[in-house]
């Protein structure tokens, strides 16, 4: 069956850099890609590759140097800057310093390309400002100042601007930048649930694969000389993602997505258990430099189960209790292992 294409956001051919004429600086190969309604898709590349450039082309903020970018069918050249702020909005990495402003007036901000010539705050605005207030759990920070807000809820303060603003897609430049860990994962939980239930489409540029790998829609990866495209599965299957690491420094586990330092190999040891304890066992044996043996070694570990509760490096002629991962794998360091 056929279905009513939902695409958003196309761009083809697409040249971007800076300069013009003869002093243009071309970052990468013309690009290709486009998002459909609803996505969330997350732009992945090593620093200083043109991600912050590629978003800002797209947003309309800088001029492409050849190519297209096609909102809804319509070239982005054919809109009028007011009738283009009705179609995408937009978050940079910049840290919002203001004096004397209230989260309700930053994000009443968004309504701009909805009010009239005097930008007068209309019923229908004061509605659309309360509602991004609210899916953004910000409602209650209202009458804050901006200055006053962790950087969480600045964050989140932002993405209600945008979110009031109503447009159909949402380009976030590492939107969690400088978040700690727990703000971090309400910013993506926000993402998923602006994409999924309101249907939203969200660009967003970040560092942390892991995360795009395990949240997003689709990934645009951005290479030395290609933007690959697809979701994070397809990318997985392809081999994309070990491109953006030195093999000789880094190793990409391409069957659960992440990756690990080529860390000085001190031999093997096999690991008798199983459950969650020997998982996490065998995770910090790997990152203390050891390979985990299928066969049994001379020195072995035992991990805690229903007969132990404790850990134990075993022997042929020794053994050694330990109440902790980390007390074990100390120890473990200091013996002597038959190399491979």
């Amino acid at each position: 069956m056929k279905k009513k294409s939902q695409k958003i956001l196309s761009v083809s051919s697409l040249k971007i850099g800076y300069g013009s004429g003869k002093n243009e600086h071309v970052l990468l190969p013309p690009l290709n890609a486009h998002a459909d309604k609803g996505e969330l898709i997350a732009v992945i590349g090593r620093n200083g590759i043109g991600k912050s450039t590629l978003l800002r082309t797209v947003t309309g903020l800088q001029k492409p140097l050849g190519g297209e970018i096609l909102y809804d069918g319509k070239n982005i050249t054919d809109y009028s800057l007011m009738e283009l702020a009705q179609k995408v909005g937009y978050i940079s990495t910049e840290t919002v310093k203001v004096s004397n402003m209230r989260v309700y007036d930053l994000v009443a901000l968004g309504r701009f390309p909805h009010t009239n010539w005097i930008g007068k705050i209309e019923p229908k605005d004061h509605e659309a400002i309360v509602d991004a207030l609210k899916k953004t759990s910000m409602f209650s920070f209202s009458d804050r100042y901006v200055s006053e807000l962790s950087d969480g809820e600045r964050q989140k303060a932002m993405i209600a601007r945008i979110l009031a603003q109503d447009t159909g897609v949402m380009i976030m430049d590492e939107p969690t930048a400088f978040l700690d860990v727990g703000s971090k994962y309400e910013i993506f939980h926000l993402l998923n649930i602006l994409s999924n239930s309101n249907n939203k489409t969200i660009i967003f540029s970040t560092h942390d694969l892991q995360m795009a790998i395990s949240q997003s829609d689709k990934i645009w990866l951005i290479l030395d000389d290609e933007l690959v495209t697809g979701s994070p599965e397809d990318l997985m299957l392809a081999g994309s993602f070990e491109h953006l690491f030195d093999p000789s420094v880094v190793l990409f586990n391409s069957y659960d997505g992440t990756f690990s330092f080529r860390n000085e190999k001190k031999g093997n040891i096999y690991i008798e258990g199983t459950g969650n304890k020997r998982h996490w066992t065998e995770k910090a044996v790997q990152r203390a430099g050891f390979t985990v043996s299928r066969e049994m070694t001379s020195l072995y570990i035992i991990t805690p189960g229903e007969n132990n509760a404790k850990w134990r490096l075993m022997s042929k002629t020794d053994s050694e209790e330990f109440s902790s991962v980390y007390e074990l794998i100390t120890s473990l360091k200091k013996e002597k292992i038959n190399p491979f």
